[in-house]
């Protein structure tokens, strides 16, 4: 599935049982807009409101910028030199629940062995309930978290969060919220695994994985299946990936923009591939520059996941820099392509049998590829005919050629116009020609 924020979210989907392996992974796709970082004000404050606040001859806003901006640097070298006593030195004092939320991010984030760890103000906003609050030297302003996981992540990534602020008699700056801004947020905005309660973070050869504190038989399962999985994608992705598995499989159903209180994803999502980004949405571009992504289980079906179920959400993540354009088709089809073929420790699947039967139960009776409008709604049928496109594809082309395709489509694909444009260039038949060539090898 694919991820959630500008992320799109891959949620393996319902009835995976072992009958079929159309039912081993067939991968829900849902898009969450996370919108950019154009935040709003409150509604209950207008714009004079808002002018006011940042206005007011009282408030030396270049020396409260350059404070805070000293406030959030301890606290990220903090967390690289692991001395808790300096994290929390900015904290509210008075606030015992924010010392305590924030000894526990503290302990999170220190499992996680960041190589990097920035926090930067972006955009003050205003609230005057907010204000009231806490007091007239409130500074509620949104923040990007820009960090990177060492041996995980292959460049920095950015993340969003909102912190509030008020003055000390002294002069100096606190912390006195770090949640009055999460519902202005993108989606997942500050819902990482590390925001959560304790986690426990274990680690093997380009794997990461994340589960509540005390769960070591859990984190051990998953980093068995993630290595497996990650060997397999590495091996049978065009080119190669480099890249890194990371799976956070906590009891908390809302993670990074996944989110399983939503009744159909609750059912029948196993797990989602949530986008990791270089640039948030709306810094660069309004859909942010991909760089990766992590994927988040689903608490419900955890005991259904396995090295499969992986290595296709692990196909997501190596896909996921190409960018937002590719047809869902070609994206859950290539996946699921992945997901199929021999895995160390998996039992080999009968691939010429189940090709004949999505022929036989699908193809005859479906009219084009499966849109992407009606991806989902039809998901029994979409995910079988996109496996079956893509085996075709590798088996006519080969994988070098499917790989380029991919990275031109998921890149330029943003009209129909520019899709056929690239089909034809790279394959010589438009979508529709490709429906039509799989009906021709049917009938063959």
């Amino acid at each position: 599935m694919a991820e959630a924020g500008r992320h799109s979210r891959h949620a393996a989907a319902r009835r995976r049982s072992r009958v079929w392996p159309v039912l081993l992974s067939l991968v829900l796709v849902a898009v969450a807009v996370a919108g950019g970082l154009a935040l709003h004000r409150s509604s209950q404050t207008d714009g004079r409101a808002a002018d006011a606040a940042t206005s007011t001859p009282t408030v030396d806003q270049a020396a409260r910028s350059a404070a805070v901006d000293q406030v959030l640097q301890r606290r990220s070298q903090a967390v690289l030199a692991g001395n808790e006593q300096a994290f929390l030195a900015d904290v509210d004092p008075g606030n015992k629940r924010l010392v305590t939320s924030q000894r526990t991010l503290f302990t999170n984030l220190r499992q996680f062995g960041f190589a990097k760890l920035t926090y930067q103000q972006l955009a003050q906003q205003y609230d005057d309930t907010i204000a009231q609050k806490h007091g007239p030297s409130t500074y509620l302003v949104a923040v990007a978290m820009t960090y990177q996981i060492r041996g995980i992540d292959l460049v920095p990534v950015r993340a969003m969060l909102g912190y509030t602020f008020t003055q000390r008699p002294n002069g100096t700056w606190m912390l006195v919220s770090d949640s009055d801004l999460d519902k202005r947020l993108p989606r997942g905005s500050h819902q990482e695994a590390w925001d959560m309660s304790a986690v426990l973070v274990k680690r093997a050869a380009r794997v990461l994985v994340v589960v509540e504190k005390g769960q070591d038989a859990l984190a051990d399962k998953f980093v068995t299946m993630s290595l497996s999985a990650v060997k397999a994608v590495s091996k049978s992705w065009p080119g190669g990936w480099n890249g890194s598995g990371v799976v956070i499989a906590l009891d908390d159903k809302m993670v990074r923009g996944a989110d399983y209180t939503q009744p159909k994803n609750a059912e029948d999502a196993l797990a989602m591939a949530t986008w990791v980004y270089r640039t948030l949405p709306g810094e660069v571009t309004g859909e942010g520059q991909r760089a990766d992504s992590y994927v988040v289980v689903n608490p419900h079906n955890r005991n259904k996941v396995d090295a499969r179920t992986l290595a296709h959400e692990f196909t997501h993540v190596a896909t996921a820099p190409y960018g937002p354009y590719a047809p869902r088709w070609l994206v859950e089809g290539a996946a699921t392509y992945v997901e199929f073929l021999p895995m160390d420790g998996q039992k080999d699947l009968a691939i010429t049998q189940y090709r004949l039967d999505v022929r036989t139960k699908y193809l005859a009776k479906a009219k084009s590829l499966p849109a992407d409008a009606t991806f989902f709604d039809q998901a029994d049928s979409s995910y079988p005919l996109s496996w079956l496109a893509l085996d075709y594809l590798f088996t006519r082309f080969g994988g070098v050629e499917v790989g380029t395709l991919y990275r031109e489509l998921a890149s330029l694909g943003s009209t129909q116009k520019e899709r056929d444009r690239i089909m034809l260039e790279h394959v010589g038949m438009t979508e529709a020609g490709l429906f039509r060539a799989l009906k021709a090898a049917a009938a063959a």
